[in-house]
């Protein structure tokens, strides 16, 4: 009997796999998130980096604007310069501060300027070769001067100077920059700094502006935390979105698997049923030499027996006919017998199991046997209790099982003198016990663990299924045949649950 291979469901291995799996889930979820918050730090920063290059470039044009009003004037006042000054930081409040210095004698314009800051200014102006100097404001945190000489040549009369508020510069770049974490930083190109906000963290961006007189450098940063890597409710969405996918692929798993074990269960049992089939015609052939000898008793019986009828019925001693008529349908009835156990036994499907005495099964498979063992001189001892011995299978499938284990021990005792073969029925705990020994040479030590393996035969003619179907046929009644240690010979222990007990 086939029995349903059991599906193996660990729970630790199920938890182990379940948190291989989470943690590869999350360490994922970490890197594809810290992947996208840096890439939108360099996104912020490319706009950023863009948004204050142009600003600083308006600076430039402002400039030039500035100095061509002041060369350009007659008035030594430079009232035209101050209404466009005064316009420009109207319209630009990053632009604090506009003033003339002037480089000789002369007045200057604009904001008043300290006399150490107008000795800075006077020097690059003079040092300059047609660059703008860039200098931080001394009188105002967070600044730096612009100073271009005006007229730009060795005739530079004035000190042009704007002074630019660093924070300003970069305003309205967006929200992103006041979020917690994000870093920024201005400073000039020989590293005095301008601006700083938030905290540097390691993962930065570096730039500097493309402006050609204000190659500021711009620094940015952002500081990845454990939260910022897994939002909680991005997260807590994501895991039951995984759980739900973990389970419905674990139920589709256990699904498909259940349907390829229902269907090896299937290809197993078309197996069984043919292995079955098979081995009840192999042991049909096997039989035939047995069956020839069990009928040619009976109907030569009948022979001699109708001839003799006939002759008593020629001399009309009616009385002397009866008897052999009465021995004929015997032994008709006999030979009728035979045949329906020999049919029987060639069905290939599997009748239903019904409660019998076993004592009748192994009566008849003594009768089979009967005419071999005497041709091999092989004493057959049938130990049998009085009483019933009540158990529910099938009569035919118990009677190929006796057959085939006493066919086996007459075929180990074909080469031996005094051959015994015994066979002792009893009823222990509920349970009847069959034994079937023989005095023979036994089973090889190489052969006990697979003995019951299809095809495993020690005889040249042999198939090697008789053993491993008894054993389907037993364990499909509930029992179970066992080969058990003996100091000689064979022995073979069959146990089956009594009809009473079930």
């Amino acid at each position: 009997m086939t029995r349903a291979l059991p599906i193996p469901e660990s729970p630790l291995k199920l938890a182990l796999l379940g948190g291989g799996l989470l943690a590869v889930l999350l360490a994922t979820m970490g890197v594809v998130q810290h992947r996208t918050l840096t890439e939108e730090l360099a996104q912020q920063t490319a706009v950023l980096h863009r948004l204050a290059s142009q600003r600083a470039d308006q600076h430039d044009a402002h400039l030039t604007a500035l100095s061509a009003i002041a060369v350009a004037s007659d008035d030594p006042e430079q009232r035209l310069f101050l209404e466009a000054a005064e316009s420009i930081a109207r319209f630009y409040p990053r632009i604090t501060a506009i003033s003339l210095v002037p480089l000789g004698p002369g007045m200057g314009a604009g904001a008043a300027v300290e006399p150490a800051l107008a000795e800075q200014v006077t020097a690059a102006a003079r040092a300059s070769h047609g660059e703008i100097a860039l200098l931080p404001d001394p009188g105002r945190s967070g600044h730096y001067i612009m100073v271009k000489r005006s007229p730009n040549s060795d005739a530079a009369r004035y000190g042009l100077i704007l002074s630019i508020d660093a924070a300003r510069l970069l305003e309205e770049a967006g929200p992103f920059w006041h979020q917690p974490g994000v870093g920024l930083a201005l400073s000039l190109p020989d590293g005095t700094p301008l601006l700083r906000r938030g905290a540097m963290a390691e993962t930065a961006q570096t730039r500097i502006l493309g402006s050609a007189s204000q190659p500021l450098r711009l620094e940015t940063a952002r500081r990845i935390v454990l939260a910022d890597l897994f939002p909680p409710l991005r997260s807590v969405l994501i895991l039951l979105a995984a759980f739900g996918a973990g389970l419905g692929a674990l139920a589709f798993l256990r699904q498909r698997r259940r349907a390829g074990l229902a269907l090896e269960q299937a290809r197993l049992s078309a197996i069984d049923s043919r292995l079955a089939h098979a081995a009840r015609v192999n042991a049909m052939g096997e039989m035939a030499s047995g069956l020839t000898h069990e009928l040619t008793q009976p109907l030569t019986a009948i022979l001699a027996q109708a001839q003799a009828g006939r002759r008593l019925l020629a001399r009309d001693d009616r009385e002397r006919l009866a008897p052999v008529l009465e021995d004929t349908v015997a032994q008709a009835r006999r030979a009728s017998a035979i045949l329906e156990r020999f049919r029987n036994w060639s069905r290939p499907q599997a009748a239903p199991l019904r409660a019998f005495d076993l004592r009748a099964a192994l009566r008849n498979v003594a009768a089979l046997l009967a005419q071999q063992a005497e041709a091999q001189d092989v004493a057959l001892d049938f130990d049998l209790p009085a009483e019933p011995v009540p158990v529910r299978a099938d009569p035919v499938e118990m009677e190929q099982v006796g057959f085939n284990l006493l066919r086996n021990a007459l075929e180990a005792l074909k080469d031996s003198r005094a051959g015994q073969i015994r066979v002792t029925l009893r009823t222990e705990a509920g349970n009847a016990v069959l034994t079937v020994s023989d005095n023979g040479p036994g089973i090889a030590p190489n052969l006990r663990e697979r003995l019951f393996t299809p095809f495993t035969t020690t005889r040249p003619d042999g198939t090697g299924l008789g053993l491993a179907l008894s054993q389907r046929l037993v364990e499909r009644a509930g029992g179970e045949i066992v080969l058990r240690d003996s100091a000689e010979g064979a022995c073979f222990r069959i146990t089956l649950p009594l009809e009473e007990a079930s």
